[in-house]
């Protein structure tokens, strides 16, 4: 649902780094937060204090009650590495030329994360396509792309709604967390088709170098060197790809369509000026919500109606 299984990996690696060393705290931290994790690890508690997640649960359980009732259709595509990716799509109760595709958050799944959203967007009249990045939930891939490697996975989706629908949906874009990095990332890629109209950008972060570095000066007053670096390393001889190969940040800059970005004011885990730098780099059409006491991914829950509010009229606007 967040990076919330980051910080849990971070804080186990506080002790091996005192104890070991910088090295055995990096490959630590690698073997805790970029493999395939097959249990969602989150602790809520991290996330908000327990009286708000006991009232967010009131909001998430009886949605994700509903998808799960929904007449949800398995599909697949081939990753450009060829790893088979899953979705579930759904559509509309009536036809319709407007699509969302859902991009949910670390260690988490499609049906978790985007059970509310797809709610709100199954009412307002459009198919929803809910994916399951990579290395998560029935998408195949041995390790965790944190946006560097979903970003061709996002336009992997896009071709397929355009293919089967010979590119006749409007397509929006709405991710959370990781998934809303991975949306960024592709947001200004020459291989976005046109027929992405609008983007939804919830909390996202602007690296996964960024996010770890935050974490170790937050929790354990480190600086990035040298841990970040060994774990760049390994990361790049396992995964494929190194923390520092790409950012939200490159991409926003040669963004091609209009960019709703969403965070929390409480959010401490992605921080809040993640979001700002986002906002402040992107070049095309843009608008961006700060939501009071809204933790890291919890502003859907903690104002509902400003984000439902606030998420029509961006959207009406270019859909």
């Amino acid at each position: 649902m967040s990076t919330s299984g980051i910080v849990t990996g971070a804080a186990a690696v506080g002790a091996v780094l005192l104890a070991a060393g910088s090295t055995a705290g990096a490959v630590y931290l690698f073997n805790r937060v970029i493999p395939r994790q097959d249990e969602v690890r989150v602790d809520v508690s991290e996330m908000a204090d327990m009286t708000k997640w006991e009232e967010y649960k009131k909001i998430i359980h009886p949605n994700k009650e509903w998808l799960m009732a929904q007449p949800l259709e398995h599909v697949t595509v081939k990753a450009g590495d060829g790893i088979t990716l899953h979705a579930d799509y759904l559509p509309a109760e009536t036809e319709t030329d407007k699509l969302v595709i859902g991009f949910h958050g670390y260690t988490s799944c499609g049906s978790n994360d985007f059970s509310t959203l797809s709610h709100y967007y199954h009412d307002r009249g459009y198919d929803c396509l809910i994916v399951d990045n990579r290395a998560h939930g029935k998408s195949e891939g041995d390790y965790i792309g944190f946006g560097i490697l979903d970003r061709f996975d996002c336009i992997s989706w896009v071709k397929y709604i355009n293919e089967r629908f010979n590119g006749e949906k409007k397509v929006l874009l709405h991710g959370i967390s990781m998934g809303a990095a991975t949306i960024l990332m592709a947001s200004g890629m020459d291989e976005l088709p046109d027929t992405v109209k609008c983007i939804v950008a919830d909390c996202g972060f602007t690296s996964p170098y960024d996010v770890f570095a935050h974490i170790l000066k937050r929790d354990y007053h480190l600086p990035p060197f040298p841990v970040m670096n060994i774990n760049d390393m390994l990361c790049r001889k396992k995964a494929g790809y190194g923390f520092r190969d790409f950012s939200t940040l490159d991409s926003v800059k040669k963004a091609h369509c209009p960019i709703l970005f969403i965070h929390g004011k409480d959010d401490d885990f992605v921080p809040t000026e993640m979001s700002v730098k986002n906002f402040n780099a992107c070049t095309s059409e843009k608008k961006l919500l700060i939501v009071e006491n809204a933790s890291h991914a919890a502003s859907l829950y903690e104002n509902k109606k400003l984000y439902e509010d606030a998420v029509t009229e961006f959207t009406e606007k270019y859909m």
